[in-house]
């Protein structure tokens, strides 16, 4: 610290009273206060370089002391309170990379169905197809299309060594899904 700033300083703690005064009445809470004239200090301090002396010290850091105020008043404004991490946890996403793996293991898996089976189930499972549409569109009989597509559902099960529906995340309609796939069910 050089000689000229040691006035300076002296000048800086005599106007702490005031700073925490007007923090105060600003904020209305003695403990956030007190943290708000330290940042204040600490801020007119770093900043030294730039007040000219022989202007007024009180004014700059009373500009100071409201410009950090308000700062924190605008980003309190865009957080939100999460004490017991439940907000971030809802915020939370499944990385993508096991879902692009899972797809192409799946892609594989379909592709090893024999024809017949993978027409079935990608008319009623992928396309949304009734079994009588499907049966329509592939020719054949609706008790047909029900044994094609329980038995590529099955296998399906069987390629991807799928066990406990919930390894495939927390999605209810994706375990819904899986379950009623695994379980052989029918539309």
């Amino acid at each position: 610290m050089s000689e000229a700033s040691a006035p300076l300083k002296e000048a800086m703690l005599r106007l702490v009273p005031n700073l925490r005064a007007f923090a105060v009445s600003l904020c209305g809470n003695v403990e956030r206060a007190d943290d708000l004239v330290q940042e204040t200090l600490l801020k007119a301090w770093n900043s030294m370089h730039g007040f000219q002396e022989g202007t007024n010290l009180r004014a700059w850091l009373f500009t100071i002391l409201r410009n950090t105020y308000f700062s924190e008043c605008r980003r309190r404004r865009r957080e939100v309170e999460d004490r017991d991490g439940s907000k971030a946890a809802d915020l939370s996403v499944h990385p993508e990379q096991p879902g692009h793996l899972d797809m192409e293991d799946f892609r594989k898996a379909l592709d090893a169905l024999p024809p017949d089976q993978r027409e079935a189930l990608v008319l009623v499972g992928g396309a949304g197809f009734s079994y009588e549409e499907a049966a329509a569109i592939s020719g054949c009989a609706v008790g047909t299309i029900k044994s094609r597509v329980n038995r590529a559902r099955s296998k399906l099960v069987e390629l991807l060594s799928i066990s406990p529906t919930h390894e495939y995340g927390p999605d209810p309609a994706i375990e819904a899904i899986i379950s009623r796939t695994a379980r052989g069910g029918s539309r």
